[in-house]
């Protein structure tokens, strides 16, 4: 959901701007001396008794640069949702969904223009293991739990049967129309169209179910499309795992895609128990029963990430 900066980098970052000093052209000192704050580079030449001004004011940015953009953005984001819903027409009009893509969008071009490069790109670990895990907590712990079960059968059969007929119906027809296509696509294999289609049929509906919820729609169309959307998580991550297609691995897929999804479930299961055991004692010190929802949760999810099972189910 931050690049680290070594200690040199930091030390040398505020020795430097911060005081408004320029680095000599070539300093090769026979033993460098530790940088400290409050003393610029050309200090390591003087005289230990020389003394040296004291800074009564300094800007160190580079010291909270990651966590203070990570909270503007985040407070841009809350200000555009704000505006959003006290804008009157505009939600009849725009999806919020679709509003903040446009500030992203924005913001994004603001600072590409500024600074003539891509800004930082938010990889892979930090969303699954940082962003998502609050996002599948925030939408598990709110679920309507009667509409869910007494539907569950309908959500089986889309988030199960439809979704795989959804990933073999576009991964064997992308594969027959590489086949046809000759030799501009012939190097695409049955895997790769497989996982394409895995990828495409195993979405998450975020914008969908937030236009659902502005609008009021129907509840059970609603807890159909949640559910699906909760549920078909261990297709992608089977199809995932497959070194390679044969007809033992179509049948060892599908094995994969029953255990990841009934073993996220009984991670989920087991730690939801350990959570209900564990806030049967906190009658005494109600400020931790919060946390325990939170920390359980958490590693439901980074147990079953470890172990090679679906975290969004657990």
């Amino acid at each position: 959901m931050a690049g680290l900066l070594t200690r040199g980098l930091l030390l040398a970052a505020l020795s430097l701007p911060c005081l408004g000093l320029t680095p000599p052209a070539q300093v090769s000192p026979p033993q460098q001396q530790p940088l400290s704050l409050g003393h610029n580079s050309s200090d390591a030449g003087l005289p230990p008794d020389l003394p040296v001004a004291l800074r009564v004011f300094s800007i160190d940015y580079q010291h909270v640069q990651a966590p203070f953009e990570i909270v503007l953005w985040i407070m841009l984001a809350s200000l555009a949702k704000l505006g959003f819903h006290w804008s009157g027409r505009v939600p009849a009009v725009v999806p919020e969904s679709c509003l903040l893509i446009m500030v992203g969008l924005m913001v994004g071009g603001v600072i590409y223009g500024v600074r003539h490069s891509a800004p930082p790109t938010l990889s892979a670990d930090a969303f699954f293991l940082f962003l998502l895990p609050p996002i599948v907590l925030d939408a598990g712990y709110f679920l309507p739990g009667r509409l869910f079960f007494e539907n569950l059968g309908t959500i089986l059969w889309y988030a199960v049967l439809g979704t795989l007929w959804n990933v073999l119906g576009i991964g064997l027809s992308l594969y027959g129309v590489c086949r046809l296509a000759g030799e501009s696509l012939g190097d695409v294999s049955l895997l790769h169209c497989l996982l394409f289609g895995s990828l495409i049929a195993a979405v998450d509906p975020v914008a969908v179910l937030s236009v659902f919820q502005e609008i009021h729609v129907n509840e059970q169309l609603h807890i159909l499309v949640f559910g699906e959307s909760l549920l078909n998580d261990a297709l992608f991550e089977s199809f995932l795992r497959l070194p390679a297609v044969s007809g033992v691995d179509v049948l060892l897929g599908g094995c994969q895609v029953v255990l990841v999804g009934l073993g996220g479930l009984f991670v989920g299961l087991f730690f939801g128990l350990l959570a209900a055991l564990t806030s049967r004692f906190t009658s005494r010190a109600q400020v931790i029963a919060p946390l325990f929802v939170f920390l359980y949760s958490y590693l439901s999810y980074l147990t079953s990430e470890m172990l090679h099972l679906s975290g969004i189910m657990a």
